[in-house]
This record gives C-alpha cells, sequence and structure tokens, in this order.
C-alpha cells in the first residue's frame, strides 16, 4: 500500500487485510474495518510506540479514555478527543506511509 486510498479501497472490497501489508497498517486496516477485537489483537503485538498509538486510538474508539491516555503517553503522543479519531487514523496511517 502507497496511499490511504488503496488501502481504503482494500477496507471496502476485502475481507482480510492483504498479505505483506505489516502489523502496524493491518491493524488499522481492521479499525476501519469496524473490527475492533481484530484491530486489538494485532495491535498487542506491536511493542513499538508506533504501535502505543495504534493502541491509544483503540482505545479511544473503545471509549476508554482513561486506559487511551496511559497508551498515548507510551507514545509519546498528545491525547485526542473522540470527535478526532478519524483524522488521528489518517496521521497514523500517513505516518506509517511516509516511513516506507
Amino acid at each position: 500500500m502507497n496511499t490511504i486510498e488503496e488501502l481504503l479501497v482494500s477496507v471496502a472490497n476485502d475481507d482480510e487485510p492483504p498479505e505483506g501489508l505489516g502489523l502496524e497498517l493491518s491493524a488499522l486496516w481492521w479499525t476501519k474495518k469496524d473490527r475492533w477485537d481484530e484491530a486489538h489483537e494485532v495491535a498487542q503485538d506491536i511493542d513499538t510506540p508506533l504501535g502505543s498509538w495504534i493502541h491509544a486510538l483503540l482505545h479511544t474508539i473503545e471509549g476508554d479514555l482513561g486506559n487511551a491516555a496511559y497508551w498515548y503517553n507510551r507514545a509519546k503522543r498528545p491525547e485526542i478527543e473522540p470527535e478526532q479519531i478519524e483524522a488521528e487514523w489518517d496521521s497514523i496511517v500517513e505516518h506509517i506511509l511516509q516511513r516506507k
């Protein structure tokens, strides 16, 4: 995947994340698919600041803002408000794609 648009097309058309997507984008793929449990399961295996950032987003989506705050702190990122979830998802995806 090279763009957010390609990732979104996959979310709309596929039942599983594409092979070779990587853990971070797979977690975000499941997140956009509205499959929180699958996204959380993948995120738990990403023991990096980026994984913590994704984990924080997931707990914000869940509505567990205390737990989200813990993960944002581990990621060294500012906490977001629930209405910022979509923009945060975009920011994380862009961050990952720029690293490639």
